[in-house]
């Protein structure tokens, strides 16, 4: 696919200087540049890349101003970073841009799909499923019975969606994910042996969420796991029966959510943190990376460590714990001099 430095520009609204004709063809940073590719150029640690760089186009600030000339062709902007970032995103919708349904899929009858989706092979649709319009599904998904999905939403191959799920408009499901597999309910008989609890609730997606590769979020057990408005989730990231992650919430790789946890809105939680469950995060709240989280957090607290407690805190006993070494010599130094004062 190629596209011409002029039909760029008039994507970003901006000025080409240079050849307007220029062709592209790939995306290249641009210490590695290379014909035929588009670059960028936002960080003024990488301006003297401009002057050698082999990409063909690429875009900059208005303001920049070029200290000797250059062979390349410009496209300048207001903003070089935040259109890069446009172009991304309108590159992808093209890239991605499939309708039709690739054979063999099975569709149930009593299933609807809207207009202008895309369907991958070996794709199954169950009893009673509705799906929006322009809904891409991507080659080996299931969907099970009674499943809702609503508009503009891209569930890529390998996902697994069990019955009675509710996703919302604008949503992205990366590969490998499994929404509704059960939550993790056991319970010992007389001779010890666990039996399974069913877990008859659901899982509600909300609107504009984005959920990473192999992620897993637990059916409840009664009620339903709620994943709220614009959440963004990494990839594989375990959320457990009965948990509900509020609005704006970001969460990082490998993270796990236990039980009938509540997590407020506008959250930022590192990777690979641990959360008990039946406790409540506030609103604003962040969570340093590893930290193992056993209590309740206030609104807009900071922490880190495990059993996580306040970031300062956290900080200002590391810098003990580091110097424990020379603090456990000083003392064994002090205990031999009076060790000799002793015996003298």
């Amino acid at each position: 696919m190629k596209f011409k430095a002029q039909q760029i520009a008039d994507i970003l609204e901006g000025e080409v200087e240079g050849n307007p004709n220029e062709e592209v063809s790939k995306l290249s940073k641009i210490e590695e540049g290379e014909k035929g590719s588009l670059t960028f150029l936002s960080n003024p640690k990488y301006i003297p890349h401009i002057y050698t760089t082999n990409a063909s186009v690429a875009i900059i600030d208005k303001s920049f101003i070029l200290e000797k000339e250059t062979a390349i062709t410009l496209i300048k902007v207001d903003n070089a970073y935040k259109s890069f970032s446009k172009l991304l995103s309108f590159y992808n919708e093209v890239k991605n841009d499939k309708e039709g349904r690739e054979t063999p899929h099975f569709i149930a009858e009593s299933a609807s799909i809207g207009a202008n989706g895309y369907l991958g092979a070996f794709s199954y649709i169950g009893e009673n499923v509705s799906i929006g319009d322009n809904v891409k599904i991507y080659p080996n998904t299931y969907i099970g019975d009674n499943t809702i999905i609503g508009d503009d939403c891209v569930i890529y191959a390998g996902v697994k969606i069990y019955s009675e799920t509710k996703i919302g408009n604008h949503c992205k499901i990366h590969s490998g994910c499994i929404i509704g597999s059960d939550g993790f309910g056991f319970t010992p008989d007389a001779n010890g042996h666990f039996k399974a609890v069913p877990q008859i609730g659901n899982v509600i997606i909300e609107d504009h969420v984005d959920i990473g590769s192999g992620s897993t979020i637990d059916r409840a057990t009664l009620g339903s796991t709620v994943i709220r408005q614009g959440v963004k989730l990494d990839n594989q990231i375990q959320i457990a029966h009965n948990v509900e992650i509020g609005k704006d919430t970001v969460i990082a790789a490998q993270t796990g959510i236990a039980g009938s946890t509540k997590i407020g809105k506008n959250c930022m939680i590192g990777g690979q943190v641990g959360i008990v469950g039946h406790i409540t995060i506030g609103n604003g709240a962040k969570i340093q990376a590893q930290s193992g989280v056993t209590k309740s957090i206030k609104d807009n607290e900071v922490v880190q460590g495990t059993p996580a407690f306040n970031y300062n805190d956290f900080n200002k006993s590391y810098i003990h714990f580091r110097n424990l070494p020379k603090f456990i010599a000083s003392l064994s130094d002090i205990k031999k001099e009076f060790n000799t004062q002793k015996e003298n």
